[in-house]
């Protein structure tokens, strides 16, 4: 049964920074043993530094063996040198979603960075200053660049890729003070739209490990500190999905075992 599944490792929140050398790289190699691809689900520096990004680069090169997908996260953001960043990590053979869609043995990713604003009721609205209205404008800009990349898709398994949470659930834990950083509704609004079989984020440290968008899509909070008192030996979760397609041999170069439809 385990050949007609993609096994899906997903983390996010590593946080690198330059000192992390050889921290991630004991159970990142251990995705190659239980998954066919990784997704890293933002905040993959700690101040969006590119010196970050080279460390972060040299453990991924160094212990991944499979196809990676990544969104960034709002740490990427952080010095202002997120361009770097995604050139480095991309270099390094991570590829970067930014509203783009990639196929992996026939199931589609689709993924962005999303951004906060709050969830159902509790959702900031454009009213008011200027300065209110452009916050609200990323977070409905972040919510169209996910619908126009899950039209690209026409795959029938679609796997969403997103830093910020769209659902309150998988936040709860966190002081309800900062549920509004801490995601929008937004960007659940896609999902209902759209079929989708699972959604994985991370940012929230210390919220809940699985909710559900109003349409049943199961939502996953893979942040690594959750990730870690939840799966102490392995840091990550895995989620298996049927494949639509075979995959090439393991032989050939991971990028082979990528195709995309759009390009960053």
């Amino acid at each position: 049964m385990e050949k007609d599944r993609l096994r899906i490792a997903a983390v996010g929140d590593l946080h690198c920074h330059k000192d992390s050398q050889g921290v991630f790289q004991p159970f990142l190699a251990r995705v190659n043993e239980v998954a066919d691809c990784l997704l890293l689900l933002g905040d993959l520096t700690d101040y969006g530094h590119p010196e970050e990004a080279h460390v972060l680069a040299r453990e991924l090169t160094a212990s991944v063996k499979v196809p990676i997908l990544a969104v960034l996260g709002n740490h990427d953001y952080e010095s202002g040198h997120e361009v770097e960043v995604k050139r480095i990590l991309t270099e390094a053979g991570v590829k970067i979603l930014d509203g783009d869609v990639y196929e992996i043995c026939g199931v589609g990713f689709a993924g962005v960075k999303g951004f906060c604003g709050g969830f159902d009721r509790a959702s900031l609205q454009p009213w008011g200053e200027a300065t209110i209205k452009r916050f609200v404008h990323e977070a409905v800009e972040e919510a169209l660049k996910l619908e126009s990349a899950l039209a690209k898709l026409r795959t029938e398994k679609r796997i969403v890729l997103l830093h910020y949470s769209p659902i309150r659930q998988t936040v709860e834990g966190e002081p309800l003070d900062i549920y509004t950083f801490l995601g929008s509704s937004r960007l659940e609004d896609p999902l209902n739209r759209y079929p989708v079989d699972a959604v994985f984020h991370g940012h929230a440290h210390h919220g809940a490990p699985q909710g559900f968008t109003k349409t049943g899509t199961p939502v996953y909070n893979v942040a690594l500190p959750l990730m870690r008192k939840l799966f102490p030996e392995r840091p990550f979760r895995v989620y298996e999905i049927l494949k639509e397609a075979p995959c090439p041999s393991p032989t050939i170069p991971s990028t082979a075992f990528i195709t995309t439809s759009s390009s960053s």
